[in-house]
């Protein structure tokens, strides 16, 4: 198992919005490329918006109720973002395992 300031991040809350974390040293493991497959899906979800708030605010017919709800939209996909960025930062500042033992850095998650 991983030490405990080597947990890791997860893209989803628990019961009470609270913080999940995962601690193992199996980074191929089901729960880590579940939540892999999850933040790949938020950031990819968090750009397409980002295209849609740019046509919104462009548009000079849009309802304000219109506008209301993209922010909302919008905050809840940066929160997102946030939590991916935090949690591949902190996965980053801690060197990994190499396969014979040695220390090598990681190397960041593509972003699709």
């Amino acid at each position: 198992m991983t030490s405990t300031n080597e947990l890791r991040l997860l893209p989803w809350s628990g019961p009470d919005d609270k913080t999940c974390f995962l601690s193992t040293d199996n980074s191929a493991g089901f729960l880590s490329r579940l939540a892999d497959m999850i933040e790949e899906a938020q950031l990819r979800s968090a750009s397409e918006l980002l295209d849609h708030v740019f046509e919104v605010l462009t548009d000079p017919e849009t309802d304000p109720h219109e506008v209301h709800l993209v922010a909302l939209e919008l905050a809840t996909a940066l929160r997102a973002t946030v939590r991916v960025a935090t949690s591949r930062g902190h996965r980053l500042l801690h060197p990994a395992q190499g396969a014979q033992g040695e220390r090598t850095s990681r190397l960041p998650v593509p972003l699709g």
